[in-house]
């Protein structure tokens, strides 16, 4: 177990976003330099500011040339850059580049952007089959091979097989995250959603259907991150990054070597939250919890301490909130208020960091929750991308 000297040391500083869509009639490259720039405007600085460059591209976009790191210096053209690097996609794990960068003394000042990008090799579309395997790279796999979508949806089948969950549980979770996504203007799917409808909706590999899995879009978000003492100086309230995790375990590198539900990276995640952080559940204000794939977030649940093993469907039952259809956990925490994956968009956790930094400094607009602190992300799945991290609002400005 190691330590947290880097516990409220990091800030978010700015936010830009270009929304979501499935339109797909805008290029990679201009998606992520809109919300680059609309980051550093939003944090009040100059492109002479931004030390460090750090990308990070989501499902689909690794088929194309991706516009990278090196790529995004000369298009905005940074003059100063000492540090830069293409991340993974999920969001945690180059925010903690960026925030190593800074703690190091490496850069100052980091400009952390991650985009999606749909093409007609992902394995996601949801106009098509999402769970198609013939997707680039993987052309040649074996036919007992389970992996990406057909991975989670066998784990979800022994997942409801083992725990006393139904398909009623996992619409609970669509259903949460469309009708947030209502009143957030950069969800991709802001249309109502019932939970007779999500019940009817087809099944693609049972038990998981249409409605079960994040949406593949087009769009990109981008963050400006720097110390908390230069935060400070700047016009939003900072964000601090109390702490952030993965977890990884040594069955992972294939999502069909996992051993069991019992133990994988989401268990290590939340070991190093609690380990790392001064903060519990109870001062959870806002909650993102992963929903790439429905029975994910129940897991999620599970492992964060909400609910014991196995208990997530009576957990669910309890914090439904039916005249609102959403989750309330213990009456008051929203989850997902953007919409998760599943309505505004699969950003790999992305549109998490984005909403809770407004949510955090208070400018959600309309959506804003009633005096926030502390923002609980769990982001990822089982397998190899476990992540998680606690952002909270500087008081001391």
């Amino acid at each position: 177990m190691t330590g947290n000297r880097i516990q409220d040391r990091i800030a978010i500083a700015g936010v830009g976003s270009t929304g979501y869509t499935r339109d797909g009639n805008r290029t990679a490259r201009s998606l992520a330099a809109e919300a680059a720039v609309s980051a550093i405007r939003d944090a009040g600085l100059d492109r002479a500011d931004i030390g460090g460059v750090i990308s990070s591209a989501g499902v689909g976009s690794w088929t194309i040339v991706p516009p990278g790191a090196t790529e995004m210096v000369a298009m905005l053209r940074l003059p100063n850059v000492t540090y830069f690097g293409d991340g993974n996609p999920v969001i945690v794990s180059p925010l903690l580049d960026a925030m190593h960068a800074i703690y190091s003394g490496t850069c100052d000042t980091v400009l952390l952007y991650h985009y999606n990008y749909r093409t007609p090799f992902s394995s996601r579309r949801a106009a098509d089959d999402p769970f198609r395997r013939h997707i680039r790279g993987y052309d040649n796999l074996p036919p007992e091979n389970a992996r990406n979508a057909a991975a989670y949806a066998a784990w979800a089948s022994r997942y409801l097989h083992e725990n006393s969950i139904d398909r009623e549980h996992l619409g609970r979770v669509a259903v949460n995250s469309r009708t947030n996504a209502r009143s957030n203007p950069l969800a991709a799917m802001r249309s109502p959603l019932t939970l007779d409808e999500y019940l009817a909706a087809r099944l693609v590999r049972e038990p998981l259907g249409m409605l079960d899995m994040d949406l593949p879009v087009d769009g990109a978000e981008a963050f400006i991150l720097t110390t908390s003492e230069h935060a400070r100086d700047l016009p939003h309230t900072p964000v601090l990054v109390h702490t952030a995790a993965e977890g990884l375990v040594d069955t992972a590198s294939d999502e069909e070597q996992l051993a069991s539900l019992a133990h994988h990276g989401q268990d290590i995640v939340v070991r190093q939250l609690r380990a790392r952080s001064q903060r519990s559940l109870n001062d959870v204000d806002v909650a993102y919890v992963y929903d790439g794939f429905t029975f994910i977030t129940l897991s999620w649940f599970e492992k964060l301490g909400w609910c014991a093993p196995g208990e997530a469907g009576p957990f669910l039952d309890h914090a439904w909130h039916d005249e609102q259809q959403r989750l309330l956990v213990d009456g008051r925490v929203p989850v997902n208020p953007q919409g998760g994956m599943l309505s505004e968009g699969g950003t790999q956790g992305a549109g998490f960091v984005r909403d809770a930094v407004h949510q955090l400094r208070g400018t959600a607009g309309d959506r804003q929750i009633d005096d926030p602190r502390t923002a609980l992300l769990a982001i990822g799945g089982f397998f190899y991308n476990s992540q998680g991290a606690v952002l909270i609002r500087d008081d001391n400005r």
